[in-house]
C-alpha cells in the first residue's frame, strides 16, 4: 500500500492558518471524523499523542508525520495539512525545523505491522530530496497534489557494476522515517560523486537491501547511520567506515561520502576469513551462502547465551569446591541444609545448567531469522527447542532421544527456509495483510517443522543413538584400546550431544559393574573444551597472527573455564562454525590423550572428569600427561589448519 491508493481530497487543507500542533491535528481528526475514518475521535487522538510523547514526529524540510494506531480506527487514511506560516516548536529530530506540510496517519490496530510501515517508508521516501517537499509546498491544488505521489520515484543512480563501490547502514530507533529518507540521501550524494552504493535499512521491516559478502569484497568502505546498534556488523570489517547519526545524512550527506573515503573513523574491526567463506558459499550459490549467514547468525546470539551460562556455572562449582562442599552441590542433598549459601551455590549451578539448555533453541532461532527475519523466530526457537529434548523434559516422558546439534541445525535452517518461502508466495487480500507475519506464516511453517522433526530428524537421530550404544557394547570385548577409542571418540563427537550421551549410557554402567574404566570417557569430556579454548589463546604465538574471528576468541575463554569443570558444551559455537575441522581434530585429540594415559597406567572409575575429580584418579601424572596431549594436539590443530585456510583465501584474493 502507498500514500496515493488512500488519499483523498477531503482529507486535505492547503494553506491553513494554524498557530500550534494541537490546532492541526485537531483539524485533521475533524476532517477524518467526518468521512467516517474512526468510531472514536477521542481513542484516535489519544493514539496520536501517545505516540507524539515516543519520540518527535518532525523531521526535516518543514516536515512531520505524526501518526496514531487505534482499534478504533475502521479503515487506514492520511490527512494532509500545508500551513501558511511554520510552526517553530514542533518537536523535530532537526531542531532547527519549521513544520509547514503535516501529514497524519490513522492506522487500523490490525495493520499495524503492515500498511503503518508501508505507508511511512512511501512518505520517508518520497519527500526525502528537498525538492520533493518543494513541489508539494507548491501544489496549487488538491488534485495536482495528489498526482505527486503518483510519480515514480526518481533516484540518481551509478551503474551498480561501478568499479566505485560504497556500502551504507541506515536504523534509527524507531526504524521507519528516518532509515529511509537517510538511505534516500546516501543514494543521491554517492550518485553525484560518481559513487554507485548499495544502502542496507535496517528498520521495523526488518533488514531490506541486505548487503552480501560480495557486496563488501567489491566495496571501498561503508557508511553507519544509525541511532541504534548495526547488526551484524561484524560482516563488514577490514572495511573503512564513518559513523553518523541516522539524521546526519539528511543535512549534508555529500560531506559523509567524501569523509568516508578521505578522511574514515577506521577500520571495521574483526577477521576477514567468515566474509571471504561466505563470499565463497554465495558464489556456489544463493542457498548455501543464506545457509551459512544464518548459522553465523545463529552463533553469534548463541554465545552471550553460553557465556553468560557458563559463568553462572563456573562461580557455583569453583566457590563450592573452595568451601568442599562440591558433593552436596553435585548430588543436590541440599533438603536438609541450613546454609543458605550452600543452597544459594546450588540452584545457582542448576540455573547455569538451565541456560545451556536454551542454547539449542536460541541458535536455531536465530540462524532462522536470518534467512526469513521476524516470520522465522518462533519456528525457528521451536526447531532448537525440539533439538535440545526440552519438550520431553517439560512433558516428563523419558526415553527419547534428542538430535541435539544436528537437529539445531537442521530445523533451524529449515525454519528459515520455510517462513521465507510462504513469506514470498503466498498473496492475501488487504483485509487480512496484518495477519499474515503474526499467524499464517508462523503456523505453517510451525506445523511443517514439528512434522520434520517427528517424522525424519528425530527418528534417524534416535536411530543412530541406539546403533552406537549397541556397538559400543559389542566392543567391550575387543581390548582396552579398542573400546577406549570408541568412547572417547563418540564422547568427544558433539560436546555433550546425544552421541556424547550414547557414550555415556554404555560406559559408566559398565564401569559401575566393575567391567571397564570411565578413564577414556572422563578425559574425552574435558579435552576438546580446553584444547580449543587454549587454541583462542596460543594463535598469535604459534603462527603470528589471530586466527580465530572475535566472537570465537571470547567463546573460547569460556571454553577454556568450562573444560576445567568438565562443561564441554562451551566448545559447542566452534563445531557449529567449522565441523568438518573441529569435529574429526576433537575425536583424534580425545583419543590420543586417552590412550597416552592409559598406556602409562591411568585409571578413574568415577564419573567425575571435572578438575576436583582428578585427586580420585590412579597415577594422576599419567592423567594428566594424556590430558596435556590431547590438549595440545587439538590446539595446534586448529590453530595450524585455520592459519592453511587463510593463507589459501590471502593467494586467491591475490591471484
Amino acid at each position: 500500500m502507498n500514500v496515493q491508493s488512500i488519499l483523498k481530497k477531503e482529507l486535505i487543507i492547503l494553506d491553513a492558518d494554524y498557530a500550534t500542533k494541537a490546532e492541526v491535528i485537531d483539524a485533521l481528526l475533524d476532517k477524518m471524523s467526518d468521512l467516517g475514518v474512526f468510531s472514536d475521535k477521542a481513542a484516535v487522538k489519544a493514539a496520536v499523542y501517545e505516540r507524539e510523547a515516543v519520540s518527535p514526529t518532525g523531521l526535516e524540510n518543514g516536515l512531520a508525520i505524526p501518526h496514531g494506531k487505534s482499534a478504533a480506527i475502521k479503515e487506514a487514511a492520511v490527512g494532509v495539512a500545508r500551513l501558511k506560516r511554520p510552526i517553530a516548536d514542533w518537536e523535530s529530530i532537526d531542531k532547527n525545523n519549521q513544520v509547514d506540510l503535516v501529514f497524519l496517519l490513522a492506522i487500523p490496530d490490525q495493520e499495524a505491522g503492515s500498511t503503518h510501515l508501508q505507508l511511512l517508508a512511501d512518505l520517508s521516501t518520497r519527500l526525502a530530496d528537498k525538492s520533493a517537499a518543494d513541489q508539494l509546498k507548491a501544489a496549487k491544488t488538491k488534485e495536482e497534489f495528489i498526482a505527486f505521489f503518483g510519480q515514480d520515484v526518481k533516484k540518481a543512480t551509478v551503474s551498480s557494476g561501478s568499479d566505485k563501490f560504497i556500502l551504507g547502514v541506515t536504523a534509527c530507533s524507531t526504524g521507519i522515517a528516518h532509515t529511509y529518507m537517510a538511505a534516500s540521501s546516501l543514494e543521491a550524494a554517492a550518485a553525484e560523486l560518481g559513487y554507485a552504493i548499495k544502502v542496507e535499512k535496517q528498520g521495523a521491516n526488518g533488514l531490506e537491501d541486505k548487503i552480501t559478502a560480495e557486496d563488501v569484497k567489491r566495496a571501498e568502505a561503508v557508511i553507519f547511520a544509525v541511532d541504534v546498534a548495526v547488526k551484524e556488523k561484524a560482516r563488514f570489517a577490514g572495511l573503512p567506515y564513518v559513523e553518523t547519526r541516522v539524521a546526519e545524512p539528511l543535512h549534508d550527506a555529500k560531506a559523509i561520502v567524501e569523509r568516508v573515503l578521505n578522511n574514515p573513523d577506521g577500520v571495521v574491526e574483526g577477521d576477514t576469513l567468515a566474509g571471504d567463506i561466505e563470499a565463497d558459499m554465495q558464489k556456489r550459490g544463493k542457498f548455501f551462502g543464506r545457509a551459512y549467514q544464518g548459522i553465523l547468525t545463529g552463533i553469534s546470539y548463541m554465545i552471550p547465551v553460553l557465556v553468560g551460562a557458563g559463568l553462572m556455572t563456573g562461580i557455583a562449582k569453583l566457590l563450592a569446591m573452595a568451601f568442599g562442599v562440591t558433593d552436596i552441590i553435585t548430588t543436590g542433598a541440599i533438603w536438609n541444609e541450613p546454609n543458605q549459601l550452600i543452597i544459594c551455590l546450588f540452584y545457582l549451578d542448576k540455573f547455569g545448567s538451565l541456560l545451556l539448555g536454551f542454547i539449542y533453541p536460541i541458535f536455531a532461532m536465530f540462524a532462522a531469522y536470518s534467512i526469513a527475519d521476524r516470520p522465522g523466530l518462533i519456528p525457528g526457537f521451536a526447531g532448537g527447542v525440539l533439538a535440545a529434548g526440552i519438550n520431553y523434559t517439560i512433558w516428563g516422558i523419558g526415553g527419547h532421544v534428542p538430535s541435539g546439534f544436528i537437529g539445531a541445525l537442521i530445523l533451524g535452517l529449515a525454519a528459515g527456509f520455510i517462513a521465507d518461502f510462504f513469506n514470498r508466495k503466498i498473496k492475501v487480500s488487504k483485509n487480512l495483510n496484518a495477519i499474515k507475519p503474526m499467524l499464517i506464516i508462523p503456523g505453517l511453517t510451525l506445523l511443517l517443522v514439528f512434522l520434520l522433526n517427528y517424522t525424519v530428524v528425530e527418528p534417524v537421530f534416535g536411530f543412530v543413538n541406539q546403533w552406537l550404544q549397541d556397538a559400543i557394547r559389542s566392543a567391550s570385548d575387543l581390548g582396552q584400546y579398542t573400546m577406549s577409542a570408541i568412547i572417547a571418540g563418540l564422547t568427544a563427537f558433539d560436546l555433550g550431544g546425544p552421541v556424547n550421551k550414547a557414550a555415556g549410557a554404555v560406559a559408566i554402567p559398565l564401569a559401575t559393574e566393575g567391567v571397564f574404566p570411565l578413564t577414556a570417557r572422563v578425559l574425552s569430556i574435558v579435552i576438546p573444551p580446553i584444547g580449543l579454548g587454549l587454541a583462542t589463546v596460543l594463535d598469535r604465538f604459534v603462527v603470528g597472527r589471530r586466527v580465530f574471528e572475535d566472537d570465537l576468541r571470547i567463546t573460547g575463554n569460556t571454553s577454556l573455564l568450562l573444560g576445567f569443570i568438565a562443561v564441554s558444551e562451551g566448545a559447542i559455537p566452534f563445531m557449529l562454525k567449522n565441523p568438518l575441522i573441529t569435529i574429526p581434530i576433537n575425536i583424534i585429540g580425545a583419543i590420543l590423550g586417552s590412550w597416552v594415559a592409559i598406556f602409562f597406567g591411568a585409571e578413574q572409575w568415577l564419573p567425575l572428569p571435572a578438575i576436583w575429580g582428578w585427586p580420585l584418579v590412579t597415577n594422576l601424572p599419567a592423567y594428566l600427561l594424556g590430558l596435556a596431549v590431547g590438549v595440545l594436539f587439538i590446539a595446534f590443530a586448529n590453530i595450524f589448519v585455520r592459519f592453511y585456510i587463510i593463507k589459501r583465501h590471502e593467494r586467491k584474493q591475490q591471484a
